[in-house]
């Protein structure tokens, strides 16, 4: 036990008083003789003992009230078990990700938790609260009840170890309660290892009650056909009992198709056939689950020519134009000797077919050419220099070519998973008219082959960046030396390797990635292009290249939806955004991110816990109470006791 006011117990020397009293009434009596009366002298000597009684239990009473007194003027008290954290500064982490939109007993995991935070967070706490996204230092509920009423979610997942970086890049003298509120879906275990030993750490974990949920994944482009697109929309499900699901195609807000949905798998497939003309809108459907996750936006540009120059000798061209056919491409072939660089960056790809040496100056244009956005294919020639064809390609990835293999080998394995065959074959096939070469050099790279030998050595090879691609072949493909343009493959080989997704595929970038986007536009110095749809309006990072401009979208913009670039007031291209679906799993619940921590039923508690774990015990109202219960019992022995 100790005192608040220790230097008031020296009063209790006052103790002494009625002990002094009371010794001073304990004198002797004089003796008195009387008639010999026997009844007067034991009526005598009964009243002196009842006399004496009474005055020692009036002496104790007063000593016990006087000191209770006493005591309770110093204000004792026990010391809390953790009353050293009582100075401790307090954060509170929130996750606001889209999965926090599910439904829990008491309505949405995130508003409940704001609701709890408003009703019963003490308004003397001072704390921070830190969200994915937005942050406010050292406040109280009173003031950032309005901001918290108005919290929206993030498209940004919930990273523990980010948020916790934040908390303890906060330079303090005091140690830190940090109260981490998140459904850990998704959630990594080793995040929360980025506590600080000194940091006195509580988990509340909300749990969603329904943790069905439908997603739709993406949407892509199936066929190509001559007057319209077969679009591929995949869906996701994940939990017990997945019901059927209705689900709607609207273009420019306006009903396309629609049909319902019974999904056998975990994932399906919705096919539409739509129009091919510019295509700018949505799918959604409609579940019981997440909601964030029920609409996917994407645009579709009115397809354009695609313009492909191969560079090379005419005759061993000649089976490129039978390819790249005038409904489709703007295709040319021209001899090195008669090549117009300035030509080079209005292409989408550029063939090098068999050239004898590469010329610095076309080495130099076709990097610049590449980081613009525009594929490059390389057929090797026999007569190559190695050490110059690697240099070249050295500008583009860590791919190396060997030595010449003089061997007749035949591709007989495609890698079905290669976006450049992602949408070719309806089914892995086993036996197809394999190709062969005479010849062939070895080919290192970091990345999967595209088409690979008998022996697992590449005949074709990718270096991809986020705007283009650039396509090696281990051989030449002449005639003399190969009957790969007898092939079936050639044709969707290279069909695709002159396609570039964001001019002929369907647009639709996740919020967050950061993925480069580039758009034909011709601006001066002066001009910006704007990305703007009816709720929102923001202003990309980007690179002028000559004919292109290259956006970098950060974590614009905050809403998903359909968007459109413009030049002013000119529309340039529709673009749409979507939100991450890493969330869109509620059965990725990861509880033990709060092992070794406090995990604690709901927010109340918390507070509760803080507050009875740090606050002191006071006993001095029990000494008030034994004051008066001494006083009402002195009262009674003056009444009662004779």
């Amino acid at each position: 036990m100790q005192f608040k006011h220790p230097e008031i117990l020296y009063f209790l020397f006052l103790l002494v008083i009625p002990i002094l009293v009371h010794l001073f009434q304990l004198r002797r009596f004089k003796k008195e003789y009387f008639t010999n009366v026997q009844f007067l002298k034991e009526l005598s000597i009964q009243t002196r003992k009842s006399s004496t009684i009474k005055k020692w239990l009036l002496l104790f009473t007063r000593l016990l009230l006087l000191a209770c007194l006493i005591l309770a003027f110093a204000q004792p008290f026990f010391t809390a078990k953790e009353s050293r954290k009582a100075t401790n500064e307090m954060y509170i982490i929130l996750d606001n990700s889209y999965s926090m939109q599910a439904k829990g007993k008491k309505g949405e995991l995130l508003k409940r938790a704001v609701q709890d935070l408003l009703e019963h967070t003490p308004e003397a706490q001072n704390f921070s609260l830190i969200t994915n996204t937005e942050t406010y230092w050292n406040t109280d509920i009173k003031s950032i009840q309005k901001d918290l009423q108005d919290l929206k979610y993030s498209a940004t997942p919930f990273r523990l170890d980010n948020l916790i970086a934040k908390v303890n890049a906060r330079k303090s003298a005091f140690n830190k309660d940090i109260i981490v509120i998140t459904d850990a879906v998704g959630q990594d275990a080793k995040e929360s290892k980025s506590f600080k030993k000194e940091d006195n750490v509580y988990f509340v974990l909300p749990e969603a009650e329904q943790k069905t949920n439908v997603s739709i994944d993406s949407v892509y482009l199936q066929q190509n056909l001559d007057s319209f697109y077969e679009i591929a929309i995949k869906l996701s499900a994940n939990g017990d009992e997945i019901p059927s699901v209705p689900i709607a195609l609207y273009n420019q807000n306006k009903l396309t198709a629609k049909t319902v949905v019974k999904l056998n798998n975990n994932a399906q497939l919705v096919k539409f056939t739509i129009p091919k003309e510019d295509f700018h809108g949505y799918v959604a459907i409609t579940d019981k689950g997440l909601d964030y996750d029920n609409t996917y936006y994407f645009s579709i540009s009115k397809p354009s020519k695609t313009n492909v120059k191969s560079i090379g000798e005419t005759e061993k061209s000649n089976f490129l134009s039978r390819i790249y056919t005038a409904d489709e491409f703007n295709y040319s072939n021209f001899p090195i000797a008669n090549l117009d660089y300035n030509s080079i960056e209005k292409q989408d790809a550029i063939v090098l077919n068999e050239l004898k040496a590469i010329p610095q100056a076309l080495q130099t244009t076709l990097k610049s050419f590449v980081n613009k956005g525009g594929n490059v294919i390389v057929i090797p020639a026999e007569e190559n220099n190695l050490s110059d064809l690697n240099s070249f390609l050295s500008n583009f990835g860590a791919v190396q070519v060997k030595g010449m293999d003089k061997s007749d080998k035949k591709v007989t394995q495609i890698n079905f998973n290669h976006p450049l065959f992602s949408n070719v074959f309806e089914k892995k096939v086993d036996n197809f008219q394999y190709p062969s070469t005479n010849t062939a050099f070895q080919i290192n790279s970091n990345t999967p082959s595209i088409l690979s030998y008998e022996d697992q050595s590449a005949f074709l090879t990718s270096i991809s960046n986020p705007l283009s691609s650039v396509y090696i072949f281990a051989a030449p493909i002449n005639k003399t030396n190969s009957n790969f343009q007898n092939s079936p493959l050639i044709v969707p080989t290279f069909y695709n390797m002159a396609q570039n997704s964001q001019k002929t595929g369907v647009n639709a970038l996740i919020i967050g990635e950061d993925q480069p986007f580039v758009v034909d536009a011709l601006l001066s110095k002066d001009e910006i292009l704007t990305v703007k749809n009816s709720k929102e309006s923001f202003i990309p990072v980007q690179q002028l290249m000559n004919t292109k401009v290259k956006m970098t979208f950060n974590e614009n913009p905050s809403e998903a939806g359909n968007f459109g670039i413009f030049n002013e007031a000119d529309s340039v291209q529709n673009i749409s955004f979507n939100y991450t679906r890493t969330e869109s799993n509620l059965n990725l619940t990861n509880s033990e991110i709060a092992n070794g921590f406090k995990e604690i039923e709901d927010i109340e508690t918390v507070f509760n816990v803080i507050q009875t774990d740090r606050t002191d015990t006071q006993i001095w109202k029990w000494f008030v109470m034994l004051t008066l219960l001494f006083l009402a019992l002195e009262l009674l022995i003056q009444k009662f006791v004779k």
